[in-house]
This record gives C-alpha cells, sequence and structure tokens, in this order.
C-alpha cells in the first residue's frame, strides 16, 4: 500500500482534497487505477485528524492507518508530557499502534523495540519514522509470542491495551484488555525496571490499586480539563505508597499531587458562598479527593455532594477555575442574558435552565445553580 500511496501524483490529489466532502468523494472513482478511493480517503482523514491531535506528522512522505488506529493513539500533547520523567538505555513498546507514544517516549533511550502484530501499521509506522529520522527495532509480532521469547531486561516497558473486545464494545477491566494485563503483569515485572501503562479515562483508581500489587504512581491526564487517560507505573520502588498526580494540559494550574489514601483521612469544613468560587478541574475530579482539595488549600465547601469550594480571599495556585461571585435571588434573572451555565448537584441540567429562564449561552460572565448546606443556591459572576 505504502509505496503506491506515496507516488507524487497521489499525494499531490490528497493534499488537493483535504477540505472536500469524504462522502461524496468516496462515491466517486479513484483517478488512479493501482490506489483506491477508500485508501485515498484514509489518508485524508488521517491528515484532518493530524492537524489537531499531532501536527508533527504534517510533512511530506507521511502515510496514516484506519480511523480506529487514529482514534486509539494519544495526542501529540498527552505523549510529550509522559516522556517528561522516562529515560534509560532500552525501551519497549509492546503495544505500538500508530507509534504516537512511543515516538515521543522513546526520545531519551538509546535501544528502542516496538511490538505490533498488525502487519500493515507495522509498515506505515516504519515508514514514518524513517521520514522523521528515528531508528527502532520493529518487530512484527504478537504481544504474548514476543514475551514467551523474549530474553532481555529493558529499563521502560510501556503499553496501551486495547479497550475493545471482539465486539467492538469498549471493555474497561483489566482483565477483559488485551492482552489481559491481570495475566501478564508479574512477566511484565520481571523483565522490567518499570512498567508504563495507558490505561481509559474511565477505570476506577481504587480498582486498580486493589489489583495491582506493584503499582507506585498514577497518573490522571487531562487535554484543555478534558480527561483523556490514566497512567499507571509499576515499579519495585515506593510501593507502600503510591503517588498520584492530577495533571491538565494546556491550562496554568499546577500539578496536584497526593499519596493515594490520603482523601480517607482528610476533612473539609462547610460555608456559606463567600467571595470567590473554585470549582476543581476534571482531573481532580476524577481522583475523588473532594475532602483534600479543600484541606491542602484552605477551602470551604458549600455542600458535601457540590464539589464547589469557597474562600474570602483568592488562592491563585488552585487547579480549577476561580471565579468571582455573588448569591442572587432568580427573580433577578432577566430574560436574554447572556452566561456560560454550571449546575452542580441540582435538579436541573443547563439545558433545562436556559429554557426555563429564557437565556443564551456563552459569554464571559457565569451562573451557577447548585447546593450548600441550607439548600438550593443561585450564584451569579460579580
Amino acid at each position: 500500500m505504502g509505496n503506491k500511496l506515496l507516488n507524487k501524483d497521489v499525494q499531490n490529489y490528497i493534499n488537493a482534497n483535504l477540505k472536500t466532502d469524504l462522502h461524496s468523494l468516496l462515491l466517486k472513482k479513484s483517478p488512479f487505477p493501482e490506489v483506491s478511493m477508500h485508501e485515498i480517503v484514509q489518508q485524508i482523514k488521517g491528515k484532518q485528524v493530524a492537524e489537531r491531535k499531532f501536527p508533527f506528522l504534517l510533512k511530506e512522505g507521511i502515510l496514516f492507518p484506519p480511523q480506529l488506529n487514529l482514534e486509539q493513539s494519544s495526542s501529540e500533547k498527552t505523549a510529550l508530557y509522559k516522556s517528561g520523567f522516562l529515560k534509560g538505555n532500552k525501551f519497549i513498546d509492546l503495544t505500538s499502534g500508530f507509534g504516537i507514544d512511543a515516538f515521543y517516549l522513546s526520545q531519551n533511550f538509546e535501544n528502542v523495540t516496538l511490538i505490533e502484530q498488525n502487519t500493515e501499521l507495522l509498515e506505515i509506522v516504519e515508514n514514518n519514522w524513517g521520514i522523521l529520522h528515528r531508528k527502532a527495532k520493529f518487530i512484527n509480532l504478537k504481544l504474548e509470542d514476543f514475551l514467551n521469547e523474549n530474553q532481555e531486561h529493558f529499563d521502560v516497558i510501556y503499553l496501551d491495551p486495547a479497550r475493545r473486545d471482539e465486539q467492538k464494545n469498549k471493555v474497561f477491566l483489566l482483565e477483559d484488555l488485551s492482552p489481559d494485563i491481570l495475566e501478564i503483569q508479574e512477566k511484565l515485572c520481571s523483565i522490567s525496571d518499570l512498567v508504563v501503562i495507558k490505561l481509559s479515562p474511565l477505570i476506577d483508581l481504587k480498582y486498580l490499586v486493589s489489583v495491582l500489587p506493584d503499582i507506585s504512581r498514577m497518573d490522571i491526564i487531562a487535554l484543555k480539563n478534558d480527561v483523556k487517560e490514566v497512567v499507571v507505573f509499576l515499579s519495585n520502588e515506593n510501593r507502600d505508597k503510591i503517588i498520584c498526580n492530577c495533571v491538565n494540559l494546556e491550562s496554568n494550574e499546577s500539578v496536584f499531587s497526593f499519596t493515594f489514601g490520603e482523601e480517607e483521612t482528610a476533612q473539609s469544613e462547610y460555608s456559606e458562598p463567600e467571595r470567590y468560587i473554585y470549582i476543581p478541574n476534571h482531573s481532580i475530579l476524577k481522583a475523588g479527593v473532594f475532602n483534600l482539595i479543600s484541606q491542602k488549600f484552605g477551602l470551604k465547601k458549600l455542600h458535601p455532594n457540590s464539589h464547589l469550594y469557597t474562600s474570602s480571599e483568592r488562592i491563585g495556585s488552585f487547579p480549577g477555575r476561580v471565579l468571582e461571585m455573588e448569591s442572587v435571588d432568580s427573580k433577578s434573572i432577566k430574560k436574554k442574558e447572556q452566561f456560560n451555565i454550571i449546575t452542580k448537584n441540582y435538579p436541573l441540567k443547563p439545558e433545562e435552565i436556559k429554557k426555563k429562564y429564557g437565556l443564551k449561552d456563552g459569554g464571559d460572565r457565569y451562573l451557577i445553580f447548585t447546593q450548600s448546606k441550607k439548600g438550593k443556591i443561585i450564584l451569579k459572576s460579580v
């Protein structure tokens, strides 16, 4: 497939149709007898995804895989973050896929190995790494077969298990992934000092701790306040203390780090709304450290289930949004006013509130519908 798609005329046609409607394009006959229109559209989709997800691949000669492989690939931003704390001599990615994570994570290693059972996908990655002047050993094998044959020891093993079953349904538990992490975790830890595993953002952290005895660290990674992945680190170090990091990339927020289990002993004070309202970012909410965030920053909580915080003086280092607000009566809300509407622990959803009060969405001002310990309240930007 690769050589034909890299034909100059084919590449020119692909680049000339980057803005063309892909459905209408699929109905046309390919102008190239050796390349199907489906293959052409696949490359156009790839370039479109790369523009927002991994722009470093927008180079001449780069090839793109099918849509599912693009969707399952990490973004350039999350891969770059993960690369910041990995280094050594030998690195291996046991589930290479499209190779985005491997490209960044392996940059601080002398010897790099990529394992991928999909022959066509591995050929695409090998072509792309050649274009990008990066060297690696490319091995076309099933992960299980490689582990059975392997005699090497690695500084870091990385894997991103497939999170779909045979019916293409999404799965989350470690024993349902491919490969089964619970089945191979002991083997992985025997051939590496550090095993790094990318998992679904929906995975339960307490479940992870209960089934992975060698876990030493967990990173909850959000990008622009959208949690993208949970990354776990298996090692023989600090096994009595699991470090958790809540990260919100492309924000000005600092990383919030804590020790797993701290939330169980943390306590919150409660208060009616004061001058400033704090909304934790989604990596914090995913971690479930609702009392710990209150205790660490000296903030008061509005209600046990609202997960909103308040203070009279502004705390600038908070990992989330800080808004200056005041409590208002519903009668003061005028129709056709424009607000960003937030609901927390409130019976109505934002769309229902817009309809009820005749409000427009957007702008710079906020309305928060929530509850304090005294009951329902409405907060409005000052």
